[in-house]
C-alpha cells in the first residue's frame, strides 16, 4: 500500500516526490552516523545543515542530471548504460562531492570552507568509485526515470552516513569508516589524536 502511494506520488509529483525523498534520506544517513559515534547528545544544527545542502543541491541536481542523461544517452543497452556511467562517475560524482564538503562548511561558518575538501576530497571520490557505480548500474538498468532520484537517495542513506563520519572524523578512506562502524569509540578517539598531531605539526612548521 505504501508503496503504491509513493509510486502515485512520484508519477504525479517527480520532482518534489523525489527531491523530498532524497533529501529526507540523506539527512537520516546525517542521524545514523551520529547514533553510531554515540555522542551525549543529537547535533540537530548539522542535521540540518546537512538536510539544507541535500534538498537544495544534491536532490534538485540529481533530479534534472538524470534527466538530461537520459536524454542524450537513451535506453538500457550496454553501450548507453557505460556512456551515463561514465559521465555520472567523471562529473556529478565529484562536483557532488565537493558541495557538500564547502556547503555544510559553509552553513557552519567555517572561516576556511574549502578546509574538508582540501583534506578529503579525493580519499572520498575513491571511496565512491567502489559504491556507486554498482548502485547506479541498477538505478539505469531497473528503475523508471521518475523513480531514479529517490532510488538515489535510497542509496545515498549509506552514503551520507560515510560522509558526514569523514567531514567529522574521518579521513574520507573506506577502511577508516569499517573501523569506525566496528569500534566507534576506539577509531574517534585515535582520528582525534592523529588530527591533533597534524595540527600540533603545523603550528610548529609554521613557528
Amino acid at each position: 500500500m505504501r508503496r503504491a502511494v509513493l509510486k502515485e506520488a512520484a508519477k504525479r509529483f517527480p520532482w518534489l516526490a523525489n527531491v523530498t525523498l532524497y533529501g529526507c534520506f540523506f539527512a537520516g544517513g546525517d542521524l545514523v552516523h551520529q547514533l553510531i559515534a554515540q555522542e551525549e547528545r543529537m547535533d540537530w544544527k548539522h542535521t540540518r545543515d546537512v538536510a539544507t545542502v541535500a534538498i537544495t543541491f544534491h536532490g534538485n541536481f540529481n533530479y534534472f542530471w538524470l534527466r538530461a542523461l537520459e536524454r542524450r544517452f537513451p535506453g538500457k543497452s550496454a553501450a548507453m548504460v557505460f556512456r551515463k556511467l561514465l559521465l555520472d562517475q567523471s562529473f556529478a560524482s565529484p562536483l557532488a562531492t565537493s558541495v557538500f564538503y564547502t556547503g555544510v562548511s559553509f552553513l557552519e561558518g567555517k572561516e576556511d570552507i574549502f578546509e574538508d575538501w582540501r583534506e578529503k576530497f579525493f580519499n572520498t571520490w575513491k571511496t565512491g568509485l567502489m559504491y556507486w557505480p554498482f548502485m547506479q548500474f541498477l538505478n539505469f538498468v531497473l528503475m523508471p526515470l521518475y523513480m531514479r532520484t529517490a532510488f538515489m537517495g535510497c542509496c545515498a542513506f549509506l552514503w551520507a552516513s560515510f560522509l558526514c563520519f569523514s567531514r567529522q572524523s574521518g579521513d574520507g578512506t573506506a577502511a577508516v569508516a569499517v573501523a569506525f562502524v566496528m569500534d566507534p569509540r576506539k577509531t574517534l578517539l585515535e582520528m582525534r589524536e592523529a588530527r591533533l598531531a597534524r595540527k600540533e605539526s603545523k603550528d610548529w612548521e609554521a613557528s
